[in-house]
């Protein structure tokens, strides 16, 4: 991720979808980014960055929110089961197609 979420220099580059504020256009890259800091998988810098941005944008934040129950919500449910082989392999496929658009 760029330090201001700007990913204009990739003339295919397709934004991922979500809410987009117009006072502040770094939100599709922000909402795609919001996983890793839910699973505490970005930078330091990125953190911060994020959860600035998180701070000043309403819409992001409640995006957030969503997305943080969801997280809750599939842990609760799915802690101890296994996942069948088919819902793995929609999952991957799925990764893949979002690490693409995203890479």
């Amino acid at each position: 991720m760029s330090d201001d979420f700007s990913r204009h220099a990739d003339h295919d580059f397709r934004p991922p979808v979500g809410p987009v504020d117009p006072d502040h256009p770094e939100c599709a890259a922000v909402i795609a980014e919001v996983w890793t800091l839910l699973d505490a998988e970005c930078t330091t810098e990125t953190r911060d960055k994020l959860r600035h941005h998180l701070e000043e944008c309403p819409s992001c934040l409640r995006q957030y929110g969503v997305e943080e129950r969801v997280k809750r919500l599939i842990a609760t449910k799915c802690s101890g089961d296994k996942v069948p082989d088919a819902l793995r392999q929609r999952l991957r496929i799925q990764i893949s197609r979002t690490t693409i658009i995203r890479g």
